[in-house]
């Protein structure tokens, strides 16, 4: 609905997606008709440029989107390569600039449009880009689009030597939402190149309005900024892409980390080495989080992963990575690592999508409506890409309706007593609320509104979550008794995979443990039988809490 929303207030200009490859947009890889079947529905919505990517730079991750695109749309197919390391470090020879031309040659021998350099985390350098830019231009004949993020302050820089190098498209961010782990500021830009050959008519007195509009709207949206007040050089040694890194501190302090923050910021540097120094780029990028939070969690150097790694109950996310569900990087796995975290598990090599069964979008759909009325086919689509956050979303969306239309502050903060608010629930159709009061709480914990809708009196009962909020203390496992099975991490105990008195061979899972998208699976250090089950599902836990006994 808000891309159809956006295509009809904005019919002139192009608008463009992400989407990972073979991993849609998400987190694994789907079927191929389940991705041809979300572009040409994209395409259909209003997209016109799909930018498609791999995590891995693997060209057999993107060979199969690139032809969807040109094959069941008239949108643009912009392939992208996304940089990492850097190329003038004569120490880092993995990612030299040969290794980006030929990725350069094959997108544009594979049908790409366009060339996009997609550059996360910010790290090609002004001097790097000067090299960089022109040997593509003499590589390949289709336009070059760079993109990077602004997390050293140093980027503009980079920016100018890309253009005076012949770089055909820029990312920009409008100067209220511009900087650090955004996109430099197109204000500014706009400035640095006029009276040059570069310069491009913008009207700097509306860009300047329409920054102002957006840096007021910014502070509505405070608790999630990425907690950074300037720029740091620490990007080029941590290497955390700009995207991630607000969503890597909220991950942090779901699982107690926080005041570690540093910490893991180190540890995703090691998280990386282990992992065979890969380009960090969603999906990839959240695999080496959810890495270095685990280390952090467990008091892990790398040296103790690799040595303890068959007694350690590693991330799901890592599992799957290291097995080939994401793709295969430049030379491959790291052996140890793999052997490590895989323990007897073979990994395969083959592109993910040749082991995964098409999607009967038929019978889906059939199925799919009968247990959601008034959905459409783009819900189904969604839920097929991410199964638990539609059907959270869903039910969401049946208790509260379409809670979009209320005001952002309103949304995040609520109402206090006295404050009103106007809501347009269709085009030229308001309502004004006004929060009256509110009641004493009752012995079940329910508090009366009373609000005036329009003028006229209603009243809501409301649970109120802060009542009788009860501390859990859980009991803590002796780390030392190997009849006792504790939770490794901070979380959320989602899944509990056994009963009392079941036999589990080594291995075998146990119960999972999920924390702000990461997934945990613990599994049985040893034969066992399980004893009793101290917690049960959707129990909140800490690290070290027992969860279960053996007999």
């Amino acid at each position: 609905a808000r891309l159809t929303r956006l295509r009809e207030a904005v019919p002139n200009i192009m608008l463009q997606m992400l989407i990972r490859g073979a991993n849609g947009v998400g987190y694994k890889a789907y079927p191929d008709n389940l991705t041809e079947k979300f572009v040409a529905e994209a395409s259909e919505k209003g997209i016109d440029l799909f930018r498609i990517f791999d995590s891995l730079n693997w060209m057999k991750g993107m060979e199969g989107c690139l032809n969807f695109v040109r094959r069941q749309t008239p949108g643009l197919a912009e392939g992208s390569i996304c940089y990492t390391g850097d190329i003038l470090d004569p120490s880092r020879p993995k990612y030299n600039l040969n290794y980006y031309l030929t990725l350069a040659r094959q997108l544009e021998e594979a049908g790409a449009h366009i060339l996009c350099i997609k550059d996360m985390a910010g790290l090609l350098k002004p001097y790097a880009a000067a090299e960089l830019i022109p040997a593509l231009r003499e590589t390949v004949k289709i336009p070059i689009h760079l993109h990077t993020h602004d997390t050293s302050s140093l980027q503009a820089a980079t920016y100018l030597k890309a253009v005076e190098a012949g770089v055909n498209v820029i990312d920009v961010a409008l100067g209220g939402l511009s900087g650090l782990t955004s996109q430099p500021n197109f204000n500014s830009v706009v400035e640095m190149l006029r009276h040059s050959p570069r310069h491009r008519e913008f009207d700097q007195h509306s860009l300047n309005e329409f920054s102002d509009y957006f840096e007021a709207l910014r502070e509505q949206y405070y608790p999630f900024e990425s907690g950074l007040l300037a720029g740091t050089a620490e990007v080029y040694a941590h290497e955390i892409p700009g995207g991630q890194y607000s969503n890597l501190r909220p991950q942090a302090a779901a699982l107690g980390l926080l005041d570690k923050f540093e910490e893991v910021k180190q540890r995703f540097h090691d998280a990386n080495e282990l992992l065979g120094d890969i380009p960090k780029v969603t999906p990839s990028s959240k695999v080496v989080g959810d890495l270095s939070l685990f280390m952090v969690s467990n008091n892990l150097t790398p040296q103790d992963v690799l040595e303890k790694g068959p007694t350690l109950n590693f991330p799901e996310s890592v599992r799957e990575l290291l097995r080939g569900d994401i793709g295969q990087p430049e030379g491959g796995w790291p052996a140890g690592m793999q052997q490590a975290v895989l323990r007897d598990e073979k990994p395969f090599t083959e592109r993910p999508g040749e082991h995964l069964a098409p999607i009967d979008f038929e019978r889906a759909w059939v199925d799919f409506e009968k247990a959601n009325p008034y959905t459409q086919f783009t819900d189904l689509l969604s839920s097929l890409l991410y199964p638990k956050v539609f059907a959270d979303y869903w039910e969401f969306r049946k208790s509260y309706g379409d809670v979009s239309r209320i005001p952002t502050p309103v949304f995040f903060f609520g109402l206090k007593e006295g404050e009103e608010t106007i809501i347009e629930i269709a085009r030229g159709k308001s309502i004004i609320i006004r929060l009256q009061s509110i009641g004493p709480v009752n012995e079940e914990g329910m508090r009366t509104m009373f609000f005036t809708l329009n003028g006229q009196t209603r009243n809501l009962e409301v649970r109120d979550q802060r009542v009788a909020v009860k501390t859990v203390h859980n009991a803590k496992a002796d780390r030392a008794n190997p009849k006792q099975v504790a939770a490794p991490l901070q979380g959320l105990l989602s899944k509990m995979l056994v009963q009392a008195g079941q036999q589990v061979p080594k291995n075998a899972p146990l119960f999972v443990i999920e924390a702000m998208k990461m997934e945990t699976t613990i599994t049985a250090p040893a034969d066992l039988t399980v004893g009793s089950l101290t917690l049960g599902e959707g129990a909140r836990v800490q690290a070290d809490d027992l969860v279960l006994t053996v007999a």
